[in-house]
């Protein structure tokens, strides 16, 4: 694949010309290193998928868990450490659960070259393992360190391990959600597809950069593309990503569902779903998804964890932004003072330029436990590009803390679920939801204009302010018609002629 084509460049293909090309970005004259990138995955996504050859010795894949822990990179050995540069590289040892090699290049003025495993660069620990004798086996990822919190100590930033996964962090944080590069039928009956970045090129910093960039190259059995990240840290933590995508022809297996700008959390318990035996009141990276619709509506749905699986969408056109959010900042709504979810980040997610019509789907799987994600939500569009056509679309991701991105009018601050001292009736259910916001009144006519699907009976609403907090109650008492179907509700705030507060949207499960 790196070697030179000689007499017989000539008699082959332009995409063979690509595929069997040095992976080399520099741009020709007029274009552009993304350009160069996504004229690779066109004429990946050309030919017949070709999965990368594994060199990772099985030694390397027998290890467990803890063995692997003991595997560390030497921060001595970080690239652009020497240079005295605002950001440095460090790598993931290839292993147990990554055992596809990603290769990594390094883009300077004078061109660009390849990061090359070196075992000198590991510590091995316990571990007695022969690293001279593997040779190049490539690296399973890497991250990005930046003095995020302190000007004397470089914090990880931002880690690309793991098909298309990457996940940052701002100011303050601990690391929580994870984003992806593409989701490919994520929902649907069929076995999900999972993209991966096969290549990075890293552009080198200078010691005024206040971003880093980054392409990337992603390929799967039915879709190819190009990426570039520029990277931007903060308080809130920016990701601009520009993405060209090509489908390949699948044949009688074309892709459902192509999930982009996709989101990666956990949800196992909170005040909407308590847990009967968990000291802890809530266990979670995101507590819902928030939707700024094209129509002007804003959304948000509390998260939850079914019992099985649970899919819902929001068709809109031209969305403003989705997010899966972490609302609730408190230490005492967690009660965990070593996983600190309260410092978990949000991530917003605003299109870049008009997307058109499509769909933000919301997939929800069950969990046993806090240590598997088992939430996703992505942009579907609406249409997808015919094979050798490319897709064109670009998005931002803001990874936020506390100043996160907010409905313009009242949020929903909590959702529960229960009864209080009254008794509910055979199959009925009480939700108590709080609206809060600085601009909610604190007197006068406020009405909750609530709503449920054909399956459900609200048998009861109030809303009152708190004075405690400051917030508007509602209270619902809702039955369904049929107690083996889900029940979708909708509910907001109205003063007078206007709408106050964002639309909470909720789906009852079966008990």
């Amino acid at each position: 694949m790196n070697s030179p084509l000689h007499a017989q460049r000539h008699h082959l293909p332009l995409a063979a010309l690509l595929l069997a090309a040095p992976l080399a970005v520099l741009a020709a004259p007029g274009r552009t290193e993304f350009d160069t990138v996504g004229e690779r995955a066109k004429a990946l996504a050309a030919q017949p998928y070709r999965p990368a050859p594994s060199r990772t010795p099985d030694v390397l894949r027998k290890l467990s868990y803890d063995q692997m822990r003991d595997i560390r990179f030497k921060p001595e050995r970080a690239a652009w450490r020497s240079d005295q540069l605002p950001y440095e590289l460090m790598f993931f040892h290839l292993g147990k659960y990554q055992t596809e090699p990603v290769r990594m290049h390094e883009i300077t003025a004078e061109g660009d070259r390849p990061f090359r495993f070196n075992p000198s660069d590991f510590t091995y620990g316990a571990n007695t393992l022969k690293p001279e004798t593997w040779g190049d086996i490539g690296h399973a990822g890497f991250r990005v360190h930046y003095p995020l919190n302190n000007p004397a100590y470089k914090d990880e930033l931002v880690v690309f391990q793991g098909a298309s996964y990457f996940r940052a962090l701002s100011t303050g944080l601990h690391y929580g959600l994870s984003a992806r590069g593409l989701a490919v039928d994520t929902a649907g009956g069929g076995p999900e597809e999972f993209p991966r970045f096969t290549d990075f090129w890293i552009e080198k910093p200078t010691a005024g950069s206040t971003a880093l960039n980054v392409l990337a190259l992603l390929d799967s059995p039915r879709v190819s593309g190009a990426y570039r990240f520029e990277i931007q840290p903060g308080s809130t933590t920016t990701m601009k990503v520009q993405a060209r995508l090509y489908l390949r022809d699948a044949g009688k297996n074309p892709i459902k569902t192509l999930g982009i700008a996709p989101l990666t959390s956990m949800f196992t318990f909170g005040e909407n779903q308590p847990s009967r035996d968990d000291f802890r009141p809530e266990v979670h990276d995101s507590d819902g998804l928030m939707v700024a619709s094209g129509e002007g509506e804003w959304l948000w749905r509390p998260l939850q964890n079914p019992r099985k699986p649970l899919v819902t969408s929001f068709t809109t056109q031209s969305p403003k932004g989705f997010g899966l959010m972490q609302r609730d900042r408190n230490f005492s709504s967690y009660e965990d003072s070593e996983a600190s979810y309260e410092r978990r980040p949000s991530a917003w997610v605003t299109p870049t330029g008009d997307w058109g019509a499509g769909r933000v789907e919301l997939v929800q799987l069950h969990t046993p436990d806090e240590t598997h994600d088992n939430i996703v939500a992505y942009w579907v569009p609406a249409k997808l590009p015919m094979p050798g056509q490319p897709l064109d679309i670009g998005w931002q991701v803001a990874w936020q803390g506390d100043a996160q991105q907010r409905p313009p009018a009242a949020w929903v601050a909590q959702t529960r679920v229960g009864r209080s001292f009254a008794t509910l009736a055979p199959n009925e259910q009480q939700l108590i939801v709080d609206f809060a916001g600085p601009d909610l009144p604190k007197a006068g006519e406020v009405r909750a204009i609530a709503s449920a699907d054909s399956n459900g009976q609200i048998t009861e609403q109030n809303v009152y302010r708190v004075e405690a907090t400051g917030a508007w109650r509602l209270a619902l008492r809702v039955k369904p018609v049929d107690a083996s179907r889900p029940v979708e509700l909708r509910a907001y705030l109205t003063s007078g002629p206007n709408t106050i507060s964002e639309t909470w949207t909720h789906i009852l499960v079966p008990l």
